[in-house]
């Protein structure tokens, strides 16, 4: 087995050699992954592939790599809710960083991995457009505070912190390298090996 310049696998078989997108072999050993930005597209791909996956087997465990600038709290919130619907446990593994929505995505795992050297950043949602009448920017407003209140009451749950305490430290940019993230319990454990028996 080869990997090619295009991340495809190549391989032999007694019809000769075949193309392998490496994407599909992972998806075949039940690992997705998140990398790049939180947006419809990147969201939609694991939406897809999470419930082929249910649906191939509704109770085996999925692996989701995380290497996650974060994004959109509306595509990210889509899809935590239908990795709290799918029957399969979903352990995320965070590798290198998960940051503001892919930091609630990782925090959200059933068993929470991360790299030695990997962090964590949480944070509050932030304005991504502003002008307009007084009215418009209440809206804006309004609506930001309780997306605030969401995603914290989503940390929360899944950290074993209360609010007041995820509050805090949304305030600001709060990055948790891997021991800080589980004394803080965005994490679980750290891992040096990504064999499946750990």
């Amino acid at each position: 087995m080869y990997l090619s310049n295009e991340a495809r696998i190549i391989r032999e078989s007694t019809y000769g050699y075949n193309l392998i997108p490496i994407q599909d072999e992972m998806l075949s050993h039940r690992e997705v992954e998140l990398v790049g930005e939180v947006n419809s597209d990147t969201v939609n791909a694991l939406i897809r592939q999470l419930r082929y996956l249910q649906r191939e087997d509704p109770k085996a465990p999925i692996t989701l790599y995380i290497n996650s600038p974060g994004g959109s709290v509306d595509s990210g919130m889509a899809l935590y809710d239908v990795m709290q619907a799918i029957s399969c446990p979903i352990r995320t593994v965070c590798v290198g960083l998960a940051a503001s929505m892919a930091a609630l995505l990782f925090v959200s795992g059933a068993e929470r991995d991360m790299l030695p050297h990997s962090r964590v950043m949480i944070h509050d949602p932030l304005i991504v457009q502003t002008g307009g009448s007084a009215l418009k920017l209440k809206a804006v407003s309004d609506d930001l505070m309780e997306t605030r209140q969401i995603i914290a009451r989503v940390i929360a749950e899944h950290s074993g912190k209360s609010m007041e305490d995820v509050l805090a430290r949304t305030a600001s940019d709060s990055y948790f390298r891997a021991e800080e993230a589980i004394e803080f319990g965005l994490a679980d454990c750290i891992i040096t090996s990504l064999a499946e028996d750990k």
